[in-house]
């Protein structure tokens, strides 16, 4: 017995059947407008969302920040974990400190964050560029806290020390500027 053979696949042409495609993207949902007022071409440019909309406006001098950052937390870690004297010394005018060892764990925790600082460099997310910049703001916060209350117990003034102070108080005002410029919304044009 011969086979019987199935007949020939007819091909539906509904890609130019307008009222049919207007059918299936009306069951599909899309290709009208959604809550935001986007037109989605596919549905999965609707599920996934538009890139565009989620493209971080940075604020002018945001990368130039972040890099000089960067830079300056792994000169300082370095610096902390190669020569722990000259850092202290630096700093506070006294040539001798009691241990090493909480100066390097400084410059190891100084490292870490800079690790932080160079990958938060090369991305394009909001949500990371603002934890860092607040990464950012605390530790300066932290560390202003902590020499003036180092000052104040030793009743000295160092040079160094004021000058790190001020400088504190600029990054913390840097860094509390962008975080809120990046966390701004987009005015809609």
């Amino acid at each position: 017995m011969a086979a019987k053979q199935p007949p020939p696949l007819m091909k539906k042409h509904s890609q130019t059947d307008l009222v049919s495609r207007l059918k299936t993207r009306k069951i599909l949902g899309v290709g009208g407008e959604d809550d935001d007022g986007e037109v989605h071409r596919s549905k999965i440019s609707q599920v996934l969302g538009n890139e565009i909309k989620f493209a971080v406006r940075e604020p002018l001098g945001l990368r130039v920040w972040q890099l000089v950052s960067a830079i300056m937390f792994s000169g300082v870690a370095i610096m902390a974990l190669a020569f722990p004297d000259q850092l202290y010394d630096a700093i506070f005018n006294e040539e001798s400190v009691s241990s090493k060892t909480p100066i390097r764990l400084y410059g190891g925790a100084l490292l870490s964050i800079s690790l932080i600082m160079w990958n938060a460099l090369y991305t394009a997310e909001k949500v990371i560029i603002r934890w860092t910049l607040l990464t950012e703001a605390c530790y300066f916060a932290v560390q202003f806290l902590v020499t003036t209350v180092s000052l104040v117990e030793s009743s000295r003034m160092a040079t160094g020390a004021v000058l790190l102070l001020v400088s504190r108080v600029f990054f913390v005002l840097i860094s509390i500027y962008y975080y809120y410029q990046v966390g701004r919304r987009p005015k809609k044009v």
